[in-house]
């Protein structure tokens, strides 16, 4: 029984993100990471090194055959999410997987089908769901202050954040996409986990690459006067219809010509209340506001944030699904659904037209 072992970790990744996953691990009782695989040394032999992890392997398929691991963390580019999920859970193995759950509806469904096959829990971690204002502000909706939502926004947008061009984050082969599928992703989860998970019935999306495609916006790198390798949109602005007849944007930039900062948030709008998250450059002070009648006057009201638990929060919850022995609602299925959504919107943008998402869901198994 899971509930009772301890769990044996493996982890595949091991830049940021990867690190975030071993930190928030050694922290929970009962729990060892005993193998690492990063195929860069440099990073490979730190990570090692700091963490104490005598395992640790260049190719993730050695890192499978490792004696007795229970989970395998995937924190790698894009393009191997599916791959690796789909290897590790076919091998009895629970999977956390960094988002976005994979580039396409029919990769991330194939990593779907593996968990229900091998009855294991997949989690995508969507690490920005454990911020503290996001946390309230699900709970203030689901009180019905707002009453019935009719209209949301999301964003997340940046001046020069381009990640690494030339590298995989700015190749459409690897990483399936621009800022849309790398912070879009993030704020479709966290604006759809606020107000109840609707169903999205349709997309308009456009895309652009008026900087990146110039050699602009790389975040700590001077203007280029040549274009650097980078087929992906900058920017993408999406307007999502949904089933009860609320509409949704969203908005994602890795570079435009705004404020010098990295600026996300949701803003709601309710028959009877409204809200607004801003966040800044990550802050988690003073982020939350909530617009409401007092008395009949308007009020605006300005809560003290809960403590936010990021990648902890994330591996926290994942653990205690594993320990509960019951992983049939954790099968990776809002990721797919998420994922889904991108693909629509990432096709409405190249057909310049509004895609149904049935469009996408019919061509899946």
């Amino acid at each position: 029984m899971m509930s009772q072992k301890k769990l044996r970790v493996g982890i595949v990744g091991l830049g940021w993100a990867g690190e975030q996953h071993l930190i928030a691990y050694q922290r929970l009782a009962n729990v060892e990471v005993v193998a690492i695989s990063e195929p860069y040394a440099q990073a490979r032999e730190r990570i090692a090194s700091k963490y104490m992890i005598a395992a640790a392997y260049e190719d993730y398929h050695d890192l499978l055959g490792h004696e007795d691991l229970d989970i395998i963390s995937i924190a790698t580019p894009n393009y191997l999410h599916s791959p690796m999920a789909v290897a590790a859970l076919e091998q009895g193995k629970h999977v956390m997987c960094e988002k976005p759950i994979a580039r396409t509806a029919a990769e991330a469904q194939a990593m779907v089908l593996a968990a229900q096959a091998a009855d294991r829990t997949l989690m995508v971690a969507f690490n920005h769901r454990q911020r503290g204002d996001v946390r309230l502000l699900r709970a203030h909706v689901e009180t019905g202050a707002l009453g019935h939502i009719y209209h949301a926004k999301a964003f997340w947008l940046r001046r020069d954040g381009i990640p690494g061009m030339g590298g995989w984050f700015t190749s459409k082969e690897r990483a399936g996409g621009g800022p849309f599928i790398d912070l879009g992703v993030h704020m479709l989860d966290m604006v759809m986990h606020i107000i109840g998970e609707p169903k999205v019935v349709s997309v308009t999306a456009a895309a652009y690459s008026e900087l990146g495609g110039r050699g602009y916006g790389s975040r700590g790198d001077a203007v280029k006067d040549n274009a650097r390798p980078m087929d992906v949109e900058d920017f993408a602005t999406a307007f999502l219809r949904l089933e009860d007849g609320s509409t949704l944007t969203l908005e994602a930039s890795w570079a435009m010509y705004r404020e010098l900062n990295d600026h996300f948030g949701v803003r709601l709008y309710g028959a009877t209340g409204g809200a607004l998250l801003d966040v800044v450059n990550y802050t988690d002070k003073d982020t939350l506001t909530f617009f409401a009648d007092v008395a009949g006057a308007p009020a605006t009201i300005s809560p003290k944030n809960p403590e936010s638990y990021g990648h902890f929060g994330v591996i926290r919850d994942f653990v205690e699904v594993i320990r509960s022995d019951n992983f049939s609602q954790q099968d990776g299925s809002q990721g797919l659904a998420r994922t889904v959504i991108l693909e629509a919107s990432y096709r409405s943008a190249a057909l310049q037209r509004e895609v149904l998402v049935s469009e996408i869901t019919a061509e899946l198994i």
